[in-house]
Protein backbone atom coordinates (compact mmCIF):
# COMPACT_ATOMS: atom_id res chain seq x y z
CA UNK A 1 0.00 0.00 0.00
CA UNK A 2 2.87 2.39 0.75
CA UNK A 3 4.09 2.24 -2.86
CA UNK A 4 0.58 2.94 -4.13
CA UNK A 5 0.31 5.90 -1.79
CA UNK A 6 3.66 7.31 -2.90
CA UNK A 7 2.48 7.31 -6.50
CA UNK A 8 -0.94 8.74 -5.73
CA UNK A 9 0.28 11.30 -3.16
CA UNK A 10 3.68 12.59 -4.33
CA UNK A 11 3.32 15.64 -2.06
CA UNK A 12 3.08 13.53 1.12
CA UNK A 13 6.10 13.04 3.39
CA UNK A 14 6.86 9.76 5.19
CA UNK A 15 4.85 10.64 8.29
CA UNK A 16 1.82 11.52 6.19
CA UNK A 17 2.22 8.33 4.13
CA UNK A 18 2.29 6.28 7.32
CA UNK A 19 -0.96 7.94 8.43
CA UNK A 20 -2.62 7.30 5.08
CA UNK A 21 -1.57 3.66 5.36
CA UNK A 22 -3.22 3.45 8.80
CA UNK A 23 -6.30 5.18 7.37
CA UNK A 24 -6.60 2.58 4.62
CA UNK A 25 -6.19 -0.30 7.07
CA UNK A 26 -8.84 0.98 9.49
CA UNK A 27 -11.21 1.88 6.65
CA UNK A 28 -10.94 -1.69 5.34
CA UNK A 29 -11.40 -3.24 8.77
CA UNK A 30 -14.38 -1.13 9.80
CA UNK A 31 -15.98 -1.38 6.36
CA UNK A 32 -16.49 -5.10 6.98
CA UNK A 33 -18.77 -4.21 9.92
CA UNK A 34 -20.49 -1.09 8.61
CA UNK A 35 -21.04 0.49 5.21
CA UNK A 36 -18.46 3.28 5.12
CA UNK A 37 -17.48 3.20 1.45
CA UNK A 38 -18.25 1.27 -1.73
CA UNK A 39 -14.69 1.92 -2.88
CA UNK A 40 -12.41 -0.74 -1.39
CA UNK A 41 -9.74 -1.45 -4.03
CA UNK A 42 -6.42 -0.06 -2.69
CA UNK A 43 -5.62 1.83 -5.90
CA UNK A 44 -9.10 3.35 -6.00
CA UNK A 45 -8.93 4.33 -2.32
CA UNK A 46 -5.57 6.03 -2.85
CA UNK A 47 -6.73 7.91 -5.93
CA UNK A 48 -10.49 8.46 -5.55
CA UNK A 49 -10.59 9.07 -1.81
CA UNK A 50 -7.18 10.23 -0.60
CA UNK A 51 -5.71 12.10 -3.58
CA UNK A 52 -9.05 13.58 -4.65
CA UNK A 53 -9.70 14.86 -1.12
CA UNK A 54 -6.49 16.90 -1.24
CA UNK A 55 -7.71 19.10 -4.10
CA UNK A 56 -8.66 21.88 -1.65
CA UNK A 57 -5.34 21.78 0.23
CA UNK A 58 -3.79 24.80 -1.60
CA UNK A 59 -6.70 26.94 -0.40
CA UNK A 60 -6.46 26.06 3.30
CA UNK A 61 -3.96 27.48 5.79
CA UNK A 62 -2.90 26.47 9.32
CA UNK A 63 -5.25 27.86 11.93
CA UNK A 64 -8.25 28.08 9.62
CA UNK A 65 -11.55 26.91 11.11
CA UNK A 66 -12.90 24.33 8.66
CA UNK A 67 -16.03 22.17 8.79
CA UNK A 68 -16.51 19.06 6.66
CA UNK A 69 -20.29 18.79 6.16
CA UNK A 70 -21.54 15.24 5.67
CA UNK A 71 -18.04 13.87 6.12
CA UNK A 72 -19.01 10.18 5.96
CA UNK A 73 -15.81 8.16 6.36
CA UNK A 74 -13.82 11.37 6.72
CA UNK A 75 -13.53 12.64 3.16
CA UNK A 76 -12.23 15.20 2.43
CA UNK A 77 -11.55 16.42 5.96
CA UNK A 78 -9.22 13.76 7.37
CA UNK A 79 -6.86 13.56 4.36
CA UNK A 80 -6.58 17.35 4.48
CA UNK A 81 -5.85 17.19 8.22
CA UNK A 82 -3.15 14.58 7.62
CA UNK A 83 -1.43 16.95 5.21
CA UNK A 84 -2.09 20.08 7.31
CA UNK A 85 -2.47 19.17 11.00
CA UNK A 86 -2.70 22.88 11.84
CA UNK A 87 -6.29 23.07 10.60
CA UNK A 88 -8.97 23.61 13.23
CA UNK A 89 -11.22 20.92 11.78
CA UNK A 90 -14.79 19.92 12.59
CA UNK A 91 -16.22 16.73 11.10
CA UNK A 92 -20.03 16.76 10.94
CA UNK A 93 -22.27 13.84 10.03
CA UNK A 94 -25.83 12.71 10.60
CA UNK A 95 -24.88 9.09 11.46
CA UNK A 96 -23.30 8.41 14.84
CA UNK A 97 -21.66 5.18 13.70
CA UNK A 98 -19.54 7.10 11.21
CA UNK A 99 -18.40 9.44 13.95
CA UNK A 100 -17.53 6.42 16.10
CA UNK A 101 -15.25 5.24 13.29
CA UNK A 102 -13.74 8.71 12.91
CA UNK A 103 -13.06 8.95 16.64
CA UNK A 104 -11.13 5.67 16.53
CA UNK A 105 -9.34 6.75 13.36
CA UNK A 106 -8.21 10.11 14.74
CA UNK A 107 -6.87 8.48 17.91
CA UNK A 108 -4.92 5.97 15.82
CA UNK A 109 -3.54 8.77 13.62
CA UNK A 110 -2.65 10.99 16.58
CA UNK A 111 -4.68 13.88 15.16
CA UNK A 112 -7.38 16.10 16.64
CA UNK A 113 -10.70 17.23 15.20
CA UNK A 114 -14.09 18.04 16.66
CA UNK A 115 -16.81 15.48 15.91
CA UNK A 116 -20.37 16.77 15.62
CA UNK A 117 -23.47 14.60 15.23
CA UNK A 118 -26.45 16.14 13.45
CA UNK A 119 -28.07 17.02 10.17
CA UNK A 120 -26.62 20.00 8.34
CA UNK A 121 -30.01 21.75 8.36
CA UNK A 122 -30.12 21.65 12.17
CA UNK A 123 -26.44 22.42 12.76
CA UNK A 124 -26.59 25.36 10.37
CA UNK A 125 -29.23 27.00 12.59
CA UNK A 126 -27.28 26.27 15.78
CA UNK A 127 -25.43 29.34 17.08
CA UNK A 128 -22.47 27.12 18.04
CA UNK A 129 -21.80 26.43 14.36
CA UNK A 130 -23.64 29.05 12.33
CA UNK A 131 -21.22 31.46 10.62
CA UNK A 132 -18.33 30.18 12.76
CA UNK A 133 -16.03 28.80 10.06
CA UNK A 134 -13.60 30.13 7.49
CA UNK A 135 -14.45 27.31 5.10
CA UNK A 136 -17.09 24.60 4.75
CA UNK A 137 -16.22 21.53 2.67
CA UNK A 138 -18.53 19.06 0.97
CA UNK A 139 -17.78 16.09 -1.26
CA UNK A 140 -20.30 13.75 -2.93
CA UNK A 141 -23.17 15.05 -0.81
CA UNK A 142 -25.81 16.64 -3.08
CA UNK A 143 -26.43 18.82 -6.13
CA UNK A 144 -25.07 22.34 -5.89
CA UNK A 145 -28.29 24.28 -5.11
CA UNK A 146 -28.88 21.91 -2.18
CA UNK A 147 -25.23 22.00 -1.10
CA UNK A 148 -25.19 25.78 -0.94
CA UNK A 149 -28.12 25.82 1.47
CA UNK A 150 -26.52 23.10 3.61
CA UNK A 151 -22.99 24.54 3.77
CA UNK A 152 -22.96 28.34 3.43
CA UNK A 153 -24.76 28.96 6.76
CA UNK A 154 -21.67 27.55 8.52
CA UNK A 155 -19.36 30.09 6.89
CA UNK A 156 -18.53 33.53 8.25
CA UNK A 157 -18.87 36.57 5.99
CA UNK A 158 -15.67 36.66 3.95
CA UNK A 159 -15.28 32.88 4.11
CA UNK A 160 -16.14 30.30 1.49
CA UNK A 161 -17.91 26.99 0.99
CA UNK A 162 -15.97 24.58 -1.22
CA UNK A 163 -17.75 21.81 -3.11
CA UNK A 164 -15.95 18.95 -4.86
CA UNK A 165 -17.59 18.29 -8.21
CA UNK A 166 -17.17 16.58 -11.56
CA UNK A 167 -18.53 18.28 -14.67
CA UNK A 168 -20.47 21.03 -12.93
CA UNK A 169 -21.46 23.47 -15.71
CA UNK A 170 -25.13 22.53 -15.49
CA UNK A 171 -25.12 22.63 -11.69
CA UNK A 172 -23.55 26.10 -11.71
CA UNK A 173 -26.33 27.33 -13.95
CA UNK A 174 -29.03 25.77 -11.75
CA UNK A 175 -27.48 27.25 -8.59
CA UNK A 176 -27.76 30.92 -9.57
CA UNK A 177 -30.98 31.48 -7.62
CA UNK A 178 -29.58 29.74 -4.52
CA UNK A 179 -26.40 31.82 -4.71
CA UNK A 180 -28.43 35.04 -4.88
CA UNK A 181 -30.68 34.11 -1.96
CA UNK A 182 -27.78 32.91 0.21
CA UNK A 183 -25.53 35.91 -0.54
CA UNK A 184 -22.63 34.06 -2.12
CA UNK A 185 -20.67 34.49 -5.35
CA UNK A 186 -19.80 31.32 -7.24
CA UNK A 187 -16.53 30.54 -9.00
CA UNK A 188 -15.12 27.30 -10.36
CA UNK A 189 -11.56 25.97 -10.57
CA UNK A 190 -10.83 23.02 -12.86
CA UNK A 191 -8.58 20.30 -11.44
CA UNK A 192 -5.82 18.35 -13.13
CA UNK A 193 -7.16 14.85 -12.49
CA UNK A 194 -6.98 11.38 -14.01
CA UNK A 195 -10.48 10.70 -12.66
CA UNK A 196 -12.22 12.53 -15.50
CA UNK A 197 -13.39 16.12 -15.32
CA UNK A 198 -13.10 17.41 -11.76
CA UNK A 199 -13.46 20.88 -10.29
CA UNK A 200 -13.82 22.79 -7.06
CA UNK A 201 -16.71 25.21 -6.79
CA UNK A 202 -16.17 28.10 -4.38
CA UNK A 203 -19.12 29.96 -2.87
CA UNK A 204 -17.62 33.16 -1.48
CA UNK A 205 -19.86 34.67 1.19
CA UNK A 206 -20.42 38.41 1.01
CA UNK A 207 -23.25 38.92 3.55
CA UNK A 208 -24.85 37.01 6.44
CA UNK A 209 -27.11 34.09 5.56
CA UNK A 210 -30.80 35.04 5.96
CA UNK A 211 -32.24 33.52 9.14
CA UNK A 212 -34.72 31.40 7.18
CA UNK A 213 -31.87 29.29 5.78
CA UNK A 214 -31.18 26.46 6.03
CA UNK A 215 -34.80 25.33 6.04
CA UNK A 216 -35.97 22.42 8.21
CA UNK A 217 -34.40 18.99 7.74
CA UNK A 218 -35.26 17.37 4.42
CA UNK A 219 -36.68 20.49 2.76
CA UNK A 220 -33.53 21.60 0.86
CA UNK A 221 -33.28 18.29 -1.00
CA UNK A 222 -37.04 18.07 -1.66
CA UNK A 223 -37.43 21.70 -2.74
CA UNK A 224 -34.04 23.05 -3.89
CA UNK A 225 -33.72 26.83 -4.05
Amino acid sequence: MKDLLKRALPQADERALDRFEIYHRLLSEWNERMNLTAITDPVAVAEKHFADSLAALPYLKPGMKVVDVGTGAGFPGVPLLIMEPGLELTLADSLQKRLTFLDALLKELGLKAALVHGRAEDLGQNKLYREQFDAALSRAVANLPVLLELTTPFVRVGGTAIAYKGDADQELESAKTAAFLLHVKLRSVDLDSNLGKRCLIFADKNAPTPRSYPRKAGTPSKKPL
